[in-house]
């Protein structure tokens, strides 16, 4: 069953029913991909305690997959438009199962950031392929749209399956499990895209431009690692980030340089010339910004400060992911009532409302003030149907694969910046807060350094030690770190808020994008 799309031959070939069926392929794609993020963030706390990763290294693992596929996407992207999407989809299914496999053989935190930016490389080739081939595959634009919202749906489902899956697993198996239960999801993802989904690839994309997705790669690389290690130390006196800065700033700038010069380019950064485009890419990074930092940060308070067990914990983070799946779905239609703007600005403002409760809360925090937030941060979410619709609308069907490398890109890249930046602010308030309390309360300096590194190591370092009194000046500093991120990360939102309602044309509409 292999039916070939191209720029000149659109959709005819497929059926409804099977144009249906491979929206629900490629949506258990980004199901698995997505689980695996969040089974990750549950996962954390046990695979910290036994395999004590230092602070930077527990960023990098949650950090290096979203880095590695956010640099890789756009060379993928390109490959595909050549070669055929639905091959790189099939690729990328099988470098997944791979990775998820060599995780039997992990036995140190380097092990781990290896395995993640391996699965990096396969997400790499699955993201960008599911948003092109539903671009391609649906030519009205209201069946797009919906489409496209039950992908940013099942997005959210899967922030809501993964710490269920995720909990059950870690009660009765190691942290290993987290990897392992991918293999059956891509097995099942291989055969039913096989049979169901249609090839498709662009008839004369040029030549593939090797220089520029060097340049793409380095330069995300170098910013990102720059930005990580500001936030991490809190001082700009470090010449090697300043370098990489330079250097990455300086890749990026070329590599646009030469997209915008070539008649072929690697990426079409003429998309952009396009407002509805440029918003939804905006909108798409706040969003992930917020959503990704939050749900790593919730995950920890819950079993290391409220004492939740894996599985509790996955259950308390249910309402995040449900409310973000509803507003998905009933984001295009209140879209065609309201407006698109106003669905997709107001979403971003309920997310950053959602962490401003966190962070200015004035008394303790409980979960009671998490659920109000997470409900608020998961309902801003549901701008992300929104924004995928306007991506892809605003982009003609033969640089669907570009617009859905710059979508990603900015998915990704937004997760990416959300754990360097907040993630790094956390623990960097953490670390002075233990070290102020808990040497005023008389715990030993050297097991309060060892502590700095994560609430995770904290925890076990107490145990070991028998210091309740670490454990519980931890578990308070955890709590200070997470208000300031609060904070930051709400502040952002509103911004990136405000930023989307001036970009977003006045009657733009998904059924019909405005160009």
């Amino acid at each position: 069953m292999s039916t070939t799309v191209t720029s000149e031959r659109p959709t005819e070939a497929v059926s409804s029913r099977r144009a249906w069926a491979a929206v629900a392929v490629l949506s258990a794609s980004l199901l698995v991909i997505t689980m695996d993020m969040t089974i990750l963030n549950i996962a954390l706390p046990e695979m910290a305690a036994e395999l004590h990763p230092t602070s930077d290294q527990q960023l990098w693992i949650v950090d290096v997959y979203s880095l590695v596929l956010a640099g890789l996407l756009v060379s993928w992207a390109a490959i595909a438009d050549r070669w055929g999407r639905k091959r790189m989809l099939m690729l990328g299914y099988g470098i997944f199962l791979v990775a998820s496999l060599l995780v039997l053989v992990a036995d140190s935190a380097g092990a781990v950031i290896a395995i993640r930016a391996f699965l990096g490389i396969g997400g790499a080739m699955i993201m960008p392929n599911t948003l092109s081939l539903i671009r391609v595959i649906f030519t009205d634009a209201k069946e797009r749209a919906t489409a496209l919202s039950i992908w940013a749906a099942v997005s959210g489902l899967g922030a809501a399956v993964g710490p269920l899956v995720g909990g059950f697993l870690l009660e009765h198996f190691s942290w290993h499990a987290a990897f392992l239960v991918n293999v059956p999801l891509m097995l099942v993802a291989i055969v039913a895209g096989v049979l169901v989904l249609p090839e498709s690839r662009v008839a004369d994309p040029g030549r593939w431009d090797a220089l520029a997705a060097g340049l793409s790669l380095v330069g995300m690389v170098l910013v990102v690692w720059a930005i990580k290690t500001f936030g991490k130390e809190a001082t700009f006196a470090l010449p090697s980030a300043w370098v990489a800065t330079v250097v990455g700033v300086a890749a990026l700038v070329w590599f646009a340089r030469r997209c915008l010069r070539s008649d072929q380019p690697l990426l079409d950064l003429g998309l952009f010339r396009s407002r509805p485009f440029t918003a939804g890419i905006v909108a798409a990074l706040g969003t992930t910004f917020a959503m990704v930092a939050a749900l790593l940060l919730l995950a920890q308070w819950l079993q290391l400060v409220d004492g939740a067990t894996p599985i509790e914990a996955g259950l308390r983070l249910v309402p995040v992911a449900v409310a973000g799946a509803v507003s998905s779905l009933a984001a295009p239609p209140l879209a065609r009532l309201i407006g698109s703007r106003t669905v997709l600005v107001g979403g971003l403002a309920l997310a950053g409302i959602g962490m401003l409760v966190v962070g200015l809360h004035p008394g303790e925090i409980t979960y009671a003030v998490l659920l109000v937030a997470m409900v608020l941060i998961g309902a801003g979410t549901g701008s992300l149907a929104i924004a995928s619709a306007m991506v892809m609308m605003g982009s003609p069907e033969e640089r669907a694969g570009n617009a859905g490398a710059l979508e990603e890109t900015s998915y990704e890249l937004g997760g990416t910046l959300g754990v360097a930046i907040l993630g790094s602010v956390s623990a960097l308030v953490y670390r002075s807060v233990l070290t102020d309390t808990a040497t005023g309360h008389g715990v030993d300096p050297t097991l309060t350094e060892q502590a700095g590194e994560s609430l995770g190591a904290a925890v076990a370092i107490a145990e070991e030690a028998g210091a309740p009194d670490l454990a519980r000046d931890a578990a308070a500093a955890f709590v200070d770190s997470l208000q300031v991120a609060g904070i930051a990360g709400g502040i952002v939102m509103l911004a990136v808020a405000a930023a989307v309602f001036v970009l977003t044309p006045r009657g733009a509409e998904i059924s019909g994008a405005a160009h």
